[in-house]
């Protein structure tokens, strides 16, 4: 038991690191390492959740102070999306629909993000990218929303691809856009999954550490130090990785 606990502590903080640096808080990623280990998807939905709101705060934070993040391009995304990542939350869905669901979503998204990003090597990406269009960002956030609660992740991980592949915000906002869409959609989707009688890991605490430390390392390289198109590259990697896991468990 002791040495299952550091490998996962020693996981989820490589997880929280790579996610970080493109906005993400990890929740797709800690789901696929506690499945590696054979935690009980009923423990993996909360667990995640709560790893993914301490990352995502850090992220968050990182990225305002790095002037990435501006209200306008996130609160179209975020006024649906808190109350239907809640509405999520409180559904769960049996393991042999759960695990394909998520995988599958998660490799298309990476196939796309990493074709989209070859097609347009070379080409200057618009820095002025900034404001989304209000009705089609309000239904997005919404969609994403319910997905990432019943799912048990914060959202970000699916809302960053289609941010990009649609061009409504530049790369390093868009992170930005993932960092804060996280942070309150774990936070509704735990409130959610809460009402439905949850127990956590006695090893939440260690794993908690490793997260904070890791989202605090990843948001500095990538508000920050990573090129662009390194972070879609990565970004297309984590999602691809993620998704075969769920698809394989």
């Amino acid at each position: 038991m002791f040495n299952e606990t550091v490998g996962l502590t020693a996981l989820i903080l490589a997880v929280a690191t790579l996610y970080a640096a493109v906005g993400q808080a990890g929740a797709s990623g800690y789901l696929a390492v506690m499945g590696i280990v054979g935690l009980d998807p009923a423990t993996m939905k909360p667990t995640a959740l709560a790893l993914n709101l301490l990352v995502a705060a850090i992220g968050t934070v990182r990225f305002a102070r790095a002037g990435l993040f501006t209200w306008r391009a996130f609160y179209p995304f975020g006024v649906l999306g808190m109350p239907f990542s809640f509405l999520g939350g409180t559904m769960h869905l049996p393991p042999h629909l759960y695990y394909p669901l998520v995988g599958a979503i998660l490799l298309l998204a990476a196939l796309e993000l990493a074709r989209s990003t070859w097609a347009t090597r070379g080409t200057p990406e618009r820095a002025d990218a900034t404001t989304p269009p209000f009705l089609p960002a309000l239904a997005a956030g919404a969609a994403v929303g319910f997905l990432s609660g019943m799912t048990g992740t914060g959202g970000g991980i699916f809302l960053a691809p289609l941010i990009l592949l649609m061009g409504w915000v530049a790369t390093r906002r868009a992170a930005a856009v993932s960092a804060a869409y996280n942070l309150l959609n774990s936070a509704a989707a735990l409130a959610g999954t809460w009402t439905t009688a949850t127990t956590l890991p006695a090893a939440l605490p260690w794993w908690l550490a490793a997260a904070g430390v890791g989202g605090a390392v990843g948001a500095w390289l990538g508000s920050r130090h990573l090129p662009t198109a390194a972070l879609r590259y990565l970004l297309a990697t984590i999602l691809a990785l993620s998704g075969l896991k769920m698809l394989t468990a």
